[in-house]
């Protein structure tokens, strides 16, 4: 029943998480064709063929088989449903075809804009309710053995003071630092080690695709504890409960979360022994992990130390989270760029319904305000998907409209058609390919 009960878990929570950014997206298309007095036909959470709904007035309320997004069919748009009556006749006032460019690409663009919106409006609502937590630690605790770190010469017992000149104090702006230094070039890091300050250089090329865990070095004692745990998988099964602190699995000492997916995945099916306190007493038991390397566990880092908790007003959280959302955005973009350039696995890279599913249960049993998180960035993925140039999408409607405005006609409906059908093709491959690699 644990692992039936974790299957409805995961379901329920990708259909909420799903259901609004989808709702968001296509309520953005809606409601911008509505004031240009376009007549919408149909609202429908995912695509064709129709499963079920309700008409009201002149537009059809739906869901839609195929759960890959969602559609507002617009009268006069050729559109995921591949309708062309309309095009046997001349334009009727209220359809999209009738409308200035300027309002079509309006029309077309408010989805990006209200999935944007959505984001903003998370990361503003959770900076105002719970504020940013500092933690005051810049000295190194553990360097992890052959990674960028400890090859370029980082040390345990390294107290941090500076990242490509610019002072930091707290274990938050090291990370930050690390991370935001592979978009825009190499990163020197500024130590006092024994008393003597001396600068470590480290190439922009060594840092591409890494994030702060695969950087490989950690706050001084810091430690790994289990911020969820998934039921009915390995973990739970042999008790190991939210809020354990992990010690060590098969005698190596564990000093981030990397260091608990490492290990475990290592040994998939093969028995690994695991050592961990709860309440300050030490507990141990063998897990087996799943057949792909899992145990059914959220690793998650705690520093010590002193905490400081920035309060902010209502238009510093605006702020806060705009610039939250630039940088997300700005890491989202350069690994899109590493799969295209091939320095990134687009396997290891991309997930699917399935893995949303346990993001989104995971996130929601570690509190609301991680679940409303991952709805922001998910939000905020799916505006810059959108946007992409691809046939089927809001980005090659956009085209489309961006030709028709330079060269003053539209482009064939001819091949209008045909793109769009190569683009649904696309879509439902992409969609059948992550899929796949979600469960296998």
């Amino acid at each position: 029943m644990d692992a039936l009960g974790s299957i409805f878990s995961q379901i329920f929570y990708f259909v909420i998480i799903i259901g609004v950014l989808v709702l968001i997206h296509e309520l953005g298309h809606f409601l911008a064709a509505k004031a240009f007095g376009m007549r919408v036909e149909r609202f429908s959470i995912g695509f064709p063929p129709r499963a079920f709904g309700k008409q009201i007035g002149e537009t059809d309320y739906c869901i839609s088989w195929l759960p890959i997004g969602g559609y507002v069919k617009i009268s006069g748009m050729i559109d995921e449903s591949m309708d062309t009556e309309h095009l046997e006749s001349e334009p009727e006032p209220w359809e999209f075809r009738a409308k200035p460019v300027w309002q079509r690409i309006i029309v077309i663009t408010a989805g990006v804009i209200m999935n944007v919106l959505l984001a903003i409006a998370i990361f503003w609502g959770l900076n105002l309710a719970q504020g940013v937590q500092h933690h005051k630690i810049t000295t190194i605790g553990y360097v992890q053995e052959n990674s960028v770190a400890a090859e370029y010469g980082l040390a345990a017992d390294d107290r941090i003071l500076r990242i490509n000149g610019e002072e930091v104090g707290t274990w938050e702006a090291i990370r930050e630092g690390v991370v935001y230094s592979q978009l825009s070039g190499d990163l020197t890091i500024t130590v006092e080690r024994a008393g003597a300050t001396q600068d470590v250089f480290i190439p922009k090329n060594e840092l591409e695709g890494l994030g702060s865990g695969d950087f490989g070095i950690s706050a001084a004692g810091a430690e790994t504890f289990i911020g969820a745990v998934e039921p009915g998988l390995p973990a739970s099964r042999v008790g190991l409960q939210q809020g354990d602190i992990f010690v060590t699995i098969n005698d190596v000492p564990i000093h981030t979360p990397a260091d608990v997916v490492r290990l475990v995945s290592a040994s998939p099916q093969d028995p690994v022994r695991v050592v961990w306190l709860r309440d300050g007493k030490r507990m141990q038991s063998e897990v087996t992990p799943t057949d792909n390397g899992k145990i059914g566990i959220m690793p998650i880092a705690r520093i010590p130390g002193e905490v400081e908790t920035v309060r902010y007003g209502v238009f510093e959280a605006l702020t806060v989270g705009v610039k939250g959302l630039v940088r997300v955005t700005d890491i989202f973009l350069t690994n899109i760029w590493h799969i295209i350039i091939g320095e990134a696995s687009f396997k290891q890279s991309i997930g699917g319904p399935v893995k949303i599913a346990e993001m989104a249960a995971q996130s929601a049993e570690a509190g609301i305000y991680s679940f409303l998180s991952l709805m922001a960035l998910l939000s905020i993925s799916l505006a810059i998907i959108n946007i992409f140039p691809i046939p089927a999408l809001d980005g090659g409607h956009l085209i489309f409209l961006i030709f028709e405005g330079l060269f003053r006609r539209e482009v064939p409906n001819k091949i209008k058609i045909a793109l769009q059908q190569a683009g649904m093709v696309l879509l439902l491959a992409l969609m059948i390919f992550v899929i796949y690699n979600d469960i296998f």
